[in-house]
């Protein structure tokens, strides 16, 4: 059997194109545009992400950025923005972001998280940077399992789950509290190799 790699030796891309988004490790310098996206949707933010209880500054943005761009280099949590794709193929507006967090390198088990500003939801775009970490995942990083969880509640996380071909494997019922501070269920939602 031989050792596991280090993750630090892996070259993991810090840009993907798909077909209408382009996905993105955090980089110094894009805290305001961060700022902004979660400004517009706060309200559509505030009740799943608790993170995302009050507006941030470009300062803090900026802050919470750099730790992102930190820890994406040190393996320990793969976070991508999301970025409309122009015409010309660059990175236009920030939409969002995804990643792969709460990595376990020994199992090769990910978790996708995700999220959109306001004005970019329902256009599929969280879809198409899911089946992106999916592919990262399974394709680049030899993953095992790579898991989607959700309040169960909220049934858009769950279609775009669904949409991706991960299957509710259960429901883990007061596994944790709502933003609210009120027990919630948890939606597991799994693919394996």
């Amino acid at each position: 059997m031989t050792a596991p790699v280090d993750p630090m030796l892996l070259d993991i891309p810090e840009w993907m194109a798909c077909p209408r988004v382009i996905l993105a490790a955090p980089q110094a310098g894009a805290g305001a545009a961060m700022a902004a996206a979660i400004t517009e949707s706060i309200a559509h933010l505030k009740p799943w992400m608790p993170w995302a209880q009050d507006a941030p500054s470009p300062q803090s943005a900026e802050l919470v950025m750099r730790r992102m761009q930190a820890d994406f280099i040190l393996r320990r949590d793969l976070v991508f923005q999301i970025y409309a794709r122009t015409a010309a193929g660059e990175r236009g507006e920030l939409l969002g972001g995804t990643g792969l967090h709460r990595i376990d390198w020994n199992l090769r088990r990910f978790e996708i998280g995700f999220w959109i500003r306001a004005s970019a939801q329902g256009r599929g775009y969280v879809t198409e940077a899911v089946l992106a970490m999916a592919s990262l995942a399974f394709d680049q990083l030899a993953a095992r399992r790579v898991e989607i969880r959700m309040d169960a509640c909220n049934a858009r996380s769950r279609a775009v789950a669904e949409r991706c071909g991960f299957e509710l494997e259960g429901i883990l019922r007061n596994d944790s509290l709502t933003t609210a501070g009120e027990p919630r269920d948890t939606c597991v939602y799994a693919r394996l190799t």
